[in-house]
C-alpha cells in the first residue's frame, strides 16, 4: 500500500473545470454567475427568483453519531454520496456549510470533506472564500456600533444600558473576549458597560442569512432583531435604530449561494455556516431550495451528531422553509463504535468486536431518533483501513435489529466508486415514498415544554432544570407573542447529555438550562445548557501552529 496523500495534497492536484461549465450542468447561464476567480461563483438573485415555480427534487440529509476523536467523516460522506448519485445517473447537488476560521486555526482543521470526496478549492473554502463570513461579521458589528452611538448621542429610544442584548462577534476562537468592559477612557468614549464577543457562526445575523428566502425577507428579519430593552422592559428593535437597511446592504452579495465543485467535477453549493452546538447547524435555505429546483437529488448535512444537527434541521430549518426530507443517512465508523464502547484512542487499531457491539447503542439512539420525525434512516459505515470484517458485520447486524440497513462506504479512498451501494439504497428509499416528515413538536407548545420535549425525546434526559429567572423570561416572551417560535438548544456535541465525557446512550440525566436568548429576527429561542460557550477558546496547541506557506507558495497543514 503506497503512501496515503493528505487531503490538501489531493485537493491541490484536482483537475477543476471552469465554474461556468459546472453552472451549465445545472442550467445556470454565464450571465447569472458572479465569478470569484475561475473555480467559484455566486448565483444571481434574479436566476434564483426565476426558479420558484419549478418542481422540487428529493432531499437527503446526512447526519451522524456523536463526534469522537476517532473521526466520523460526515462532510466526506455528504460529498461522496453526491458524487455517487451522479455516478449512477442521477442529477445530484451537494449543499454544505462554509468553514469558520475559528476551528480551522483551533482544533478541527478544514471542513470541505476528505480523501477523494472533497469540494474544491479546498484552501479558499476553508479560509476567506467569497467573503460571506466577513460580511456577516461587519453587519453584526455595525449594529453593535450603532447601539453605542445611539446611547452616546442622547439615547432617544430610552435603551436601558444594563439590558443591551446585542454583543459583538469575530470569526476566531478567543476566550479573552468572552466578557469585557467597553467604552472606558472617559466622556468622549461613551458610557462604560459590560459586553463581550461571540464567534461569528453564533451570530443571529448568521442564522438570519441562512434562514432568509430573499433580500426582502432578509431585511425584514434584520429589522426584527431585538438589541435590548427599555426600563419598562419593552424591546428595542434594530429597525428602531434604522440599522436594517445598511445591514442588508452589507449582506446583499453574501445572501447569494456559492457554487463550487467536487473533485469529480459535480456541482456543490457551499453557503452559510452556523455551528450546530451553539447555533442551528445548517447551510442556507437559499442554497438548499435553489438546489432542489435544479437537481433530482440534493444531499445536505447538518452539523455534529443527529441529537443537535438533525434535530435543528428538522425542527428549525425544515419547519421555517417548508422542506420535506426524503431520507436521512446516519454516518458512523467502526472506530467510533469502539470508542463509545470504552476503547482508548491508542487501542483502536486492534480488533474488538465486543466493544463495537457495546458502542452501537449511540448509533442506535440516533437512528431511532431520526425515525421519530417520520424520515426513513440508513446507516453509512465510513470505512477505515483498520476495520475488520467481523467488526463491520457487528455494526450491520446491530442496525438490522433497528429495522434499518448499514452500508459499507469506501468513498474516502475510492471516490464515488466506493459509495455506489449507498447511492442505490438511498434512491430506493427516497423513491419508495416512505417519508412522512413531521417536526417533533407543534408551534403552539409552550417554550419550556419544547425544551423538555427535545431533552426527553432526543437526549433521553430525566429532567430539565432552570432557575425561576429563566422560566420567567420564557413566560415574558410568550406574553410578547414569541411563544410559537422553535427552540435552538446550545449543548455539547460529544454526548446526548450536557456532560461531554458521557459517551454511549445515557438515560435519565439532567439538562440544566443556564441562559435563554431571544433571536426574534432568526425566529427561534436559543437555550444555553451546561458549560457550552458561544465564544470557543483555542487549545493548548492550536492547529495554526502547523499551518504555513511552503517554498513554492502552497499552504501546508490545512487539514
Amino acid at each position: 500500500m503506497g503512501e496515503v496523500k493528505s487531503d490538501i495534497e489531493i485537493a491541490r492536484t484536482a483537475i477543476k473545470k471552469p465554474i461556468y461549465e459546472i453552472g451549465a450542468r445545472l442550467g445556470i447561464p454565464p450571465e447569472d454567475l458572479v465569478p470569484y476567480g475561475h473555480d467559484k461563483a455566486k448565483v444571481s438573485a434574479g436566476f434564483i427568483a426565476r426558479q420558484r415555480e419549478k418542481k422540487n427534487g428529493r432531499l437527503i440529509l446526512v447526519t451522524a453519531i456523536n463526534p469522537t476523536p476517532a473521526g466520523e467523516g460526515k462532510t466526506t460522506t455528504t460529498v461522496g454520496l453526491g458524487d455517487g448519485l451522479n455516478r449512477i445517473g442521477k442529477k445530484a447537488v451537494v449543499c454544505i456549510r462554509e468553514a469558520s476560521l475559528g476551528p480551522c486555526f483551533g482544533v478541527k482543521g478544514g471542513a470541505a470533506g476528505g480523501g477523494y470526496s472533497q469540494v474544491v478549492p479546498m484552501e479558499d473554502i476553508n479560509l476567506h472564500f467569497t467573503g460571506d463570513f466577513h460580511a456577516i461579521t461587519s453587519a453584526h458589528n455595525l449594529l453593535a456600533a450603532l447601539i453605542d452611538n445611539h446611547i452616546y448621542w442622547g439615547n432617544a429610544e430610552g435603551i436601558d444600558v444594563r439590558r443591551i442584548a446585542w454583543r459583538r462577534v469575530m470569526d476566531m476562537n478567543d476566550r479573552a473576549l468572552r466578557h469585557i468592559v467597553g467604552s472606558l477612557g472617559g466622556v468622549a468614549n461613551g458610557f462604560p458597560r459590560e459586553t463581550g464577543f461571540d464567534i461569528t457562526v453564533a451570530s443571529e445575523v448568521m442564522a438570519i442569512l441562512c434562514l432568509s428566502r430573499d433580500l426582502k425577507d432578509l431585511e425584514a428579519r434584520l429589522g426584527n432583531i431585538i438589541v435590548g430593552y427599555r426600563r419598562d422592559r419593552t424591546p428595542v428593535f434594530a429597525r428602531d435604530l434604522k440599522a436594517d437597511g445598511a445591514m442588508a446592504v452589507l449582506l446583499k452579495d453574501a445572501l447569494q449561494p456559492n457554487l463550487v465543485q467536487t473533485l469529480e467535477n459535480n456541482p456543490a453549493f457551499v453557503h452559510g455556516g452556523p455551528f450546530a452546538n451553539i447555533a442551528h447547524g445548517c447551510n442556507s435555505v437559499m442554497a438548499t431550495t435553489t438546489a432542489l429546483k435544479l437537481a433530482d437529488y440534493v444531499v445536505t448535512e447538518a452539523g455534529f451528531g443527529a441529537d443537535l444537527g438533525a434535530e435543528k434541521f428538522f425542527d428549525i430549518k425544515c419547519r421555517k422553509a417548508g422542506l420535506k426530507p426524503d431520507v436521512a443517512v446516519v454516518v458512523a465508523t467502526v472506530r467510533a463504535m469502539k470508542m463509545n464502547g470504552g476503547v482508548k484512542k491508542e487501542d483502536l487499531g486492534s480488533e474488538n468486536v465486543e466493544a463495537v457491539r457495546k458502542g452501537c447503542a449511540n448509533l442506535g439512539r440516533h437512528v431511532l431518533n431520526v425515525k421519530k420525525f417520520g424520515v426513513p434512516a440508513i446507516v453509512a459505515i465510513n470505512h477505515f483501513a483498520t476495520d475488520t470484517q467481523a467488526e463491520i458485520q457487528a455494526v450491520k447486524d446491530y442496525v438490522a435489529t433497528l429495522g434499518a440497513e448499514a452500508v459499507l462506504c469506501r468513498h474516502w479512498a475510492q471516490g464515488s466508486g466506493g459509495i455506489e451501494d449507498l447511492a442505490h439504497k438511498v434512491v430506493e428509499l427516497a423513491e419508495g415514498g416512505h417519508a412522512q416528515f413531521s417536526p417533533l413538536y407543534p408551534d403552539d407548545m409552550p417554550l419550556f415544554q419544547k425544551i423538555e420535549t427535545i431533552a426527553t425525546e432526543i437526549y433521553h434526559a430525566g429532567e430539565v432544570i432552570a432557575d425561576k429567572q429563566v422560566r420567567d423570561q420564557l413566560h415574558a416572551w410568550e406574553a410578547q407573542g414569541y411563544g410559537n417560535l422553535p427552540v435552538c438548544i446550545a449543548k455539547t456535541q460529544y454526548s446526548f447529555s450536557t456532560d461531554p465525557n458521557l459517551r454511549g446512550a445515557p438515560t435519565g440525566h439532567t439538562v440544566p438550562v443556564r441562559e435563554v436568548r431571544l433571536s426574534a429576527g432568526a425566529g427561534f429561542v436559543v437555550v444555553i445548557t451546561g458549560e457550552i460557550m458561544t465564544m470557543p477558546g483555542l487549545p493548548s496547541v492550536p492547529s495554526s501552529e502547523r499551518i504555513f506557506l511552503n517554498d513554492d507558495g502552497f499552504i501546508e497543514g490545512l487539514f
